[in-house]
């Protein structure tokens, strides 16, 4: 089913609300991703050592996850939009923190409020999504719906390295902050469904499983402690990227790596959604991680361009297939009053992950040469592919036999 196909059998209410919500998407990607090749190369010019711009980067991730539990509770409890709003909001006036404060360590504190930004807005964002979409149609509208993150990745990172090289770092913080705040303005005509009545407050504390619940569970612990993998992975490919293509001069820049994985991320987004919709997440989130493990091979053995451009292919369909699928999974395991919280212990695991990398593998970084960073963050990959394979399911036999598509996901709810 295309994208027209698949809008055009929804009410007129939800085509509206998924097109801003696909726009207020578009620009906060944008406004993230112009400091994708930027920032690191920001804090080395201000004098930061390896381990500085790893322990920089990284608490990007803390703020996540020190936020995710409670914006969770809050979209469940209160309102999906006023999660969206401190998403966009803080998206708007963090890159303003990086213009005003002109020394390393003060821009932790920067760094870890802007991640609040990325945990309500994902957060928020998805949980609206699958409100506004049919169950047959889930994965495939989430899909659709990611699409504006390899959009914003394709716009953002060249647009940053544009705007640094031309009209230097005050340009390029100003403009991620206008695109940031650019989608507080669409928000309003994106209605909720209708707030919980008694009864139902009451279901979510009789029906809804606790975090601790979650993270011990098989059908949300295992797919939270993937998300960790491919989070360490991404940590350490974000702080170290850019550096590495630097120092090394291969003829390929950061922002063209992230503009190619974006285009490659767009491509499969495309078709992953309706492809899991029919033959079940299992398959697709199998070739994903083998995407990433294969991607990061390939930065090991780079000798030039041309295989930095084959990784950014593959890391780009590896990202545009895990992503969508794997919240598909956790959407399709949860009910409707928990779904909030679902999402910020799952996707914390990605938070810690990307939390962790900077610093630990920075600390390390004196002692290790780039393609050895990258062997390691191959290894996070192949962790994952085999517990996807091992633990997915119910039993070793049930997760083999889901991940390659012959099994039904026995972890899913029906509705």
């Amino acid at each position: 089913m295309s994208i027209l196909t698949a809008y055009s059998s929804l009410a007129p209410q939800q085509r509206r609300s998924l097109g801003f919500l696909s726009v207020i998407g578009l620009f906060f990607w944008i406004s993230i991703t112009t400091l994708l090749p930027t920032l690191p190369t920001y804090i080395k010019e201000l004098g930061g050592s390896r381990s500085q711009i790893g322990l920089v980067m990284g608490s990007f991730a803390i703020g996540l996850l020190c936020s995710r539990t409670l914006l969770g509770y809050l979209a469940d409890t209160k309102s999906r939009k006023l999660v969206l709003s401190i998403g966009v909001i803080v998206a708007g006036i963090s890159p303003v923190g990086y213009l005003l404060i002109q020394s390393v360590f003060p821009l932790i504190l920067v760094r870890a409020i802007h991640g609040v930004s990325i945990a309500a807005f994902t957060t928020a964002y998805s949980a609206l999504v699958v409100d506004l979409s049919p169950m047959k149609q889930r994965g495939e509208l989430i899909g659709y719906m990611s699409l504006v993150t390899p959009i914003g990745m394709s716009i953002g990172p060249a647009l940053g390295g544009f705007l640094q090289e031309i009209w230097g770092y005050p340009a390029l913080f100003i403009s991620s902050a206008s695109f940031g705040l650019l989608g507080l303005f669409l928000l309003g005509p994106i209605p909720e469904k209708p707030q919980f009545n008694q009864q139902q407050k009451a279901n979510i504390s009789g029906e809804s499983r606790n975090f601790k619940q979650m993270l011990l569970s098989r059908s949300l612990g295992i797919p939270a402690l993937i998300l960790l993998m491919i989070g360490l992975l991404f940590g350490s490919l974000i702080t170290f990227l850019p550096l590495f293509l630097e120092e090394t001069e291969l003829g390929f820049s950061a922002g063209w790596f992230y503009t190619t994985a974006a285009i490659a991320s767009f491509s499969s987004r495309m078709f992953s959604g309706s492809i899991s919709d029919r033959y079940g997440r299992g398959p697709l989130i199998t070739i994903s991680l083998l995407c990433y493990f294969v991607s990061m091979i390939f930065l090991t053995q780079a000798t030039g361009g041309q295989q930095v451009l084959i990784a950014a292919i593959f890391e780009g369909i590896g990202a545009g297939t895990l992503l969508p699928t794997i919240i598909a999974l956790i959407s399709d395991r949860s009910s409707g009053y928990e779904r909030g919280r679902v999402y910020s212990v799952c996707l914390g695991g990605f938070d810690i992950g990307n939390a962790l990398a900077g610093p630990l593998v920075g600390s390390l970084g004196s002692s290790l040469n780039y393609q050895t960073i990258f062997t390691i963050s191959s290894s996070f990959a192949f962790i994952g592919f085999l517990l996807f394979i091992s633990q997915s399911n119910a039993s070793f036999k049930k997760s083999l036999s889901f991940a390659l598509g012959k099994e039904k996901d026995l972890y899913a709810f029906d509705d």
